[in-house]
């Protein structure tokens, strides 16, 4: 019997002025020549319960943006999506741009701001794909929490209300 390995990944896109800052990465072991989140990556073992660590971290490590330098720094989506045996749990957050803020060059690829119509039309990843897609037509206009598992065709969303 195959053991399923669990990935663990967290991720942000970063908005300012009707735009997304995206990356182009190129040469990935995990996600090569496709856009991507403005930063992310691996959970480090001491992140697994803090995913805002781990992305803070990213975001420090690939732009050398710092959480004072963001508004409205929030988690939006899980994700669950299976390859091979792995299951890949992935928290994607959502901040802005403060007024002055600039990011560093990227060091895990190219880094450009694309307005928000043309996301869609960039080569991403799936689950990053839907997450944008997502955002896009609903998530931007809302405060939840989504959680969503993908099949690899679809990616089904679902509002996860607040705990008790």
């Amino acid at each position: 019997m195959q053991e399923i390995i669990l990935r663990n990944l967290a991720s942000i896109f970063i908005r300012r002025e009707g735009q997304m800052l995206l990356l182009y990465r190129q040469g990935s072991r995990v996600v090569g020549d496709a856009w991507v989140s403005s930063a992310g990556g691996h959970l480090e073992p001491a992140e697994l319960n803090a995913p805002q660590t781990a992305v803070l971290r990213e975001l420090m490590e690939e732009l050398g943006l710092g959480a004072d330098q963001l508004r409205d720094l929030r988690l939006r989506y899980i994700t669950l999506k299976r390859k091979g045996a792995e299951v890949r749990q992935h928290y994607y957050y959502f901040a802005e741009l403060l007024p002055g803020a600039e990011p560093q060059p990227s060091s895990e690829g190219i880094s450009c701001w694309v307005p928000l119509e043309e996301i869609v039309a960039k080569n991403m990843p799936f689950t990053s794909q839907k997450v944008a897609e997502h955002w896009l037509a609903e998530g931007q206009y809302t405060e939840h929490l989504y959680g969503g598992v993908g099949d690899g065709e679809n990616l089904v969303f679902t509002v996860m209300p607040p705990g008790e």
